[in-house]
């Protein structure tokens, strides 16, 4: 049994990579705020400003493996103290970008940097929470999810009152200096605990498969497969939720629920950040209860159900931001559910580089949100919407009936994948 000392540190150092990842949250989620204030100033169009986006995202994903090598080898410390200068200057160059290739420039620094603390944060959690990785990879996704809830409005009130230039400004150095004075706190578990045969639910491996023999295996290409299908449909909603919503005419909108009085677009974004951050952990206790790819069934399904009712009723303020709320409640789960998949399957010691592996398909789905772009100016948001509730409803189908046999076939060639009964190691950080 781990000591009481052991014990506050593993969940002190969960808070603390939760709180790394809420201030890198504005920088995806916080983003379509500026779009169109971008779009007024320079008339670039919402297309070539999204592109940005797409940097962003195909930066923070593709170099995490990169990353998570310095992680498992030098600890997280140095790594995130990097994100969160790069994060900062990222913001700071978007405030005073008057071109294109400047933006991308910014997009691009930031999304070195943001990788470089999601990567760091989420390997580190699994590692000191080996008995409960699903829980400690959705709580820790859930700063990421939910961390730009509580700044929406003040970013939103910033870029009305003061130009959306002092908002960069602004947000970017503190975020970044948070994140800088946060990473001299983190710690790495010393020794790697084994699993306990009581906490067990899952089919997990007791062995430690290196990032080059997980790449061989047609596991790890069908939840490749599986994250971009996912990630795709979530990124476009996230990028262009306030297009969609002035599109829709209920951006502006005042809508009244819980006491307040806001926009409807305000609200939604708000509501979608903490559905998302709630739902992260829940979905990955959930799935450390019932299994990982029952779990996705199920969030997958209800994420086409909800894009359903967008499409159907989204013209009414109300519901736009439910349902987006019910989209984004259940989206993120790929973030917590993935990344715990990927222990269980591959084991704790190259945790962090398998999952960053797994993590570069949320980049190789931002190549398809300009794509949105272009597919709602030819054919409108159903085209969009539709798109999003096929690859879901086909992820739903593929995590059942694909990823489940073909995951407990892989597992069971190696007689160690049923975990003996063991006492379970004290971690110890450093």
């Amino acid at each position: 049994m781990e000591n009481a000392n052991v014990s506050a540190t593993k969940w002190s150092q969960l808070a603390l990579g939760v709180l790394c990842m809420a201030m890198i949250a504005n920088l995806q989620y916080g983003w379509t705020l500026f779009v169109d204030p971008i779009d007024a100033k320079f008339h670039w169009g919402r297309a070539a400003i999204q592109f940005a986006f797409t940097l962003f995202v195909a930066t923070e994903t593709w170099l995490v493996p990169v990353e998570a090598w310095f992680v498992d080898r030098y600890g997280p410390r140095v790594v995130v103290a990097f994100g969160g200068v790069m994060i900062s200057l990222a913001w700071v160059l978007d405030s005073y970008a008057d071109s294109l290739p400047l933006l991308y420039l910014a997009a691009v620094i930031g999304g070195v940097g943001a990788g470089s603390v999601y990567g760091t944060c989420v390997g580190n959690a699994l590692k000191w929470f080996p008995d409960r990785r699903g829980l400690a990879a959705g709580a820790t996704a859930a700063g990421f999810g939910a961390g730009a809830a509580l700044t929406v409005v003040p970013i939103a009130k910033m870029i009305a009152t003061s130009g959306y230039e002092s908002a960069f400004l602004t947000f970017g150095l503190i975020q970044g200096g948070v994140v800088v004075v946060v990473s001299f706190l983190l710690k790495k578990p010393a020794v790697l605990a084994p699993i306990r045969r009581k906490t067990l639910r899952l089919p997990q491996s007791s062995v430690d498969r290196k990032p080059g023999e997980a790449l061989r295996t047609p596991v790890f290409w069908v939840m490749y497969a599986m994250f971009v299908m996912v990630a795709s449909g979530g990124l476009m909603a996230a990028a262009q939720i306030a297009p969609i919503a002035k599109d829709f005419n209920v951006a502006g909108v005042p809508v009244s629920m819980f006491g307040l009085q806001m926009a409807a677009l305000t609200l939604a974004i708000s509501l979608d950040r903490i559905f998302d951050g709630f739902g992260r952990p829940l979905f990955g206790y959930l799935s450390d209860q019932i299994g990982r790819e029952n779990t996705m069934f199920l969030a997958f399904s209800i994420a086409a159900a909800a894009v359903c009712t967008l499409l159907t009723f989204g013209h009414n303020p109300i519901v736009f931001v439910f349902a987006t709320a019910a989209y984004f409640g259940v989206f993120g789960e790929i973030y917590s559910l993935f990344p715990a998949t990927c222990g269980d399957t591959f084991g704790s010691k190259f945790a962090a580089t398998n999952a960053g592996l797994l993590y570069t398909a949320k980049g190789s789905a931002a190549f398809l949100v300009p794509f949105a772009s272009v597919l709602s100016a030819a054919y409108g948001w159903s085209a969009v919407f539709a798109l999003i509730i096929g690859l879901n409803i086909g992820a739903a189908l593929l995590a059942l009936f694909v990823l489940k046999p073909l995951r407990l076939r892989y597992l069971s060639q190696d007689e160690q994948a049923t975990i003996p009964l063991v006492a379970e190691a004290p971690l110890r950080a450093v």
